[in-house]
């Protein structure tokens, strides 16, 4: 599994991508996308860090 930004609500800010543990967020042309291949969810973190670190939280960053 993997998380998934919704570009709609992104505001592309780069918050999500700074906190991630595995450095699974990358951005290109100003928008940011979660590798899959690499996502773990946070599995050792009580919540995902990018959706704890997103001004839009759950509504922007959400489970595949």
């Amino acid at each position: 599994m993997a998380m998934k930004i919704i570009q709609a609500e992104c505001t592309s800010c780069g918050d999500c991508a700074t906190v991630c543990p595995t450095k699974s967020i990358v951005e290109k042309g100003g928008i940011f996308k979660v590798n899959k291949d690499t996502c773990t969810e946070c599995e050792d973190y009580d919540s995902p860090k990018c959706v704890d670190a997103c001004p839009g939280g759950e509504t922007t960053i959400v489970y595949l």
